[in-house]
């Protein structure tokens, strides 16, 4: 180096420019990723914390899985669908697309235990695709081999006219949610079909599932399992999302929908069985099972 030049600095260590919020598809997997469009919030805080975009996506499937049918699964959602239809209302969307629509139910829906969860039936609608007894209906999106009534959920196969309406559900821009019940053993193309419809819908997407179908894969880009916890709580747990998965199941508390009164017995009975079950003694076997057999060794 020539006399009097000055030595250059060291050159920092080279690093990638990458800015992830211009790429809302890609994210890291050490990090829950974002979403490119709206999202629903959840009304809970810690699910929220937890999915990505921080609440429900819009234009996507998001899947339920349930061990058995009325375990919170709409108290859960009660908060959303709240939002969805008041959004609407406000004039945030078109009147004609305040509605939330069903499709198969596995029970029947009751208006009274709607309202107390801040929910408007009038603004539901209810699909019931399901065939009548002697009129099975077609099959067709239904995977070969599978038993038949298996779930619990959606015990009749569903109709290709139902799954048919929900596709057209989704495409047609008038519905604030769709909530669908469908069967374990759904096939997979089918699923493909109702994720691409999904992308036109401006809302969330709600499919419900047993629980056996965390096993096989599916289209959706949220996929959470759902059990009760005990007296309005719900333990939810991440098994699909964009980012890392969820070491420990959220507990959430669901909105109550029994009166005070009601809700204090419940808890009382809860708690009865409870000191029951720990402070019942053990069964002690009957003396002629623990008795010696006689001796009749002689000496």
């Amino acid at each position: 180096m020539p006399a009097g030049a000055v030595e250059p600095p060291p050159a920092a260590p080279w690093a990638p420019v990458f800015d992830l919020a211009l790429y809302p598809a890609v994210w890291r997997a050490s990090q829950v990723g974002g979403v490119a469009r709206p999202v629903t919030t959840s009304g809970f805080a810690a699910l929220d914390a937890q999915l990505p975009g921080g609440g429900w996506p819009h234009g996507v499937l998001t899947e339920l899985l349930l061990p058995e049918p009325g375990g919170g699964e709409l108290r859960l959602l009660a908060p959303a669908l709240a939002a969805v239809a008041a959004a609407r209302a406000a004039g945030a969307a078109p009147a004609d697309g305040r509605c939330v629509m069903l499709f198969d139910p596995p029970a029947l829906l009751n208006a009274w235990a709607l309202v107390q969860c801040g929910l408007a039936s009038r603004h539901w609608l209810v699909v019931q695709g399901r065939a009548g007894p002697g009129r099975a209906g077609p099959a067709g999106a239904i995977a070969p081999g599978a038993p038949r009534g298996a779930n619990r959920l959606a015990p009749l196969l569903p109709s290709a006219d139902l799954l048919w309406a929900l596709e057209q559900s989704l495409k047609s821009g008038h519905v604030g949610a769709v909530l669908a019940w469908l069967p374990l053993n759904l096939r997979a193309d089918a699923l493909r079909r109702l994720q691409l419809a999904a992308q036109s819908h401006a809302g969330p997407v709600f499919l419900f599932r047993d629980a056996l179908a965390r096993s096989h894969p599916s289209p959706a880009p949220l996929r959470l399992l759902l059990q009760p916890a005990g007296i309005d709580q719900l333990s939810v747990r991440l098994l699909k999302r964009r980012g890392p998965a969820l070491a420990q199941p959220l507990r959430l508390a669901l909105p109550p929908v029994l009166a005070p009164h009601q809700q204090a017995q419940a808890e009382a009975r809860q708690r009865a069985l409870l000191s029951a079950s720990v402070s019942l003694p053990a069964r002690t076997p009957p003396d002629h099972l623990t008795a010696r057999p006689p001796d009749h060794r002689t000496t």
